[in-house]
């Protein structure tokens, strides 16, 4: 890899510290904007920006001066946003502030930049409304061009999955404004996995409550389907799609459409991997969430991506990690 001047908004954030960490142990100049509004200030993410080549900026995305003095920058990566299902009930206005505004500051700095590329990553939850609403016909493996609905306004789950469709309209939007189609693209995360992501994914979920010995073990939704990406694989795409001139003015998945499994199945690999053996007490699956998540990645395919990480293999990566630092709560 040439080395490559690169900024990484959201970088103390779970996907934004491993692709700002894989980023500078390749050499390259790496500038990470957070402010720990979702993002953690650890031990971990200290010795990141204490690298020789990686720059912190405390910044607030929602504020035009976020980017002053910035540019330059060959490669952009736009994951700043605040994820967790509970920051959608409880705080969605800022979950909506960070996610539009954040975006739309950020392009309106960008458009005035006179050289590099910008991927902004969105999420499988901009089409969550439309599996509702096309239950039977909706298409798995799930392609790019699937609809995006948003079909219950009222429920502030929404405010994220929203703020992903809002973010992908701004992308689409500012090409065609200013002629950005050779510069920017959009990735759509699909249940990405792996250490340091806090507790709120099912992953990290079912590892703490195996830790902590819960019996019976509660399973809501066992039947639902998932596929999980590592988020070492995951990194190594989101870099081949910003660095694929084809993929530019694109939309990509980015996860795996090979081992969709049930969250019941899920829950009896970990129970291996640990050990552990209790009986299940099988619950209804929380209101808003999908049975089926499982995308098509064709596209990301074709420019010569293929995982490397089992999940069996990533499970026990998560389990070993999060056995080390149960009592560390990120946010």
């Amino acid at each position: 890899m040439q080395k490559e001047k690169i900024l990484v908004t959201g970088g103390a954030g779970f996907i934004g510290f491993h692709l700002a960490l894989w980023l500078a142990e390749k050499n390259n100049d790496v500038f990470i904007l957070d402010d720990f509004s979702r993002g953690q200030e650890d031990h971990d993410f200290n010795n990141l920006i204490s690298k020789k080549n990686v720059t912190f900026l405390k910044r607030d995305i929602t504020k035009e001066s976020a980017f002053n003095g910035l540019n330059g920058f060959d490669y952009i990566f736009h994951l700043a946003a605040i994820n967790g299902t509970a920051n959608f009930y409880n705080v969605p206005d800022k979950v909506i502030k960070v996610g539009v505004l954040g975006t739309i500051n950020i392009l309106d700095w960008f458009k005035n930049q006179e050289k590099g590329k910008l991927l902004f990553t969105s999420s499988s939850e901009t089409y969550a409304g439309a599996l509702h609403l096309l239950e039977d016909n909706f298409p798995i493996p799930t392609p790019e061009d699937i609809p995006m609905v948003i079909n219950d306004p009222t429920n502030p789950r929404w405010s994220y999955g929203g703020s992903k469709i809002m973010g992908e309209i701004l992308i689409n939007s500012y090409m065609k404004a200013f002629d950005l189609h050779k510069r920017l693209c959009i990735i759509r995360y699909h249940n990405i996995y792996g250490p340091r992501m806090g507790f709120e994914h099912v992953v990290p979920q079912f590892i703490e409550r195996i830790l902590k010995k819960e019996t019976p073990f509660q399973i809501y939704g066992a039947d639902a389907t998932r596929t999980f990406c590592y988020v070492s694989d995951a990194i190594e795409a989101t870099y081949r799609v910003i660095s694929s001139p084809k993929m530019m003015g694109q939309t990509v998945n980015v996860g795996r459409s090979d081992g969709e499994l049930q969250i019941l199945d899920l829950a009896k690999q970990l129970f291996e991997i640990a050990n552990y053996d209790v009986p299940f007490e099988i619950n209804k699956p929380p209101q808003g969430s999908v049975n089926r998540r499982c995308p098509d990645v064709k596209k990301l395919n074709s420019i010569g991506f293929l995982p490397e990480v089992s999940l069996k293999v990533g499970l026990e990566k998560c389990f070993d990690w999060y056995s080390q630092n149960i009592n560390l709560k990120i946010k």
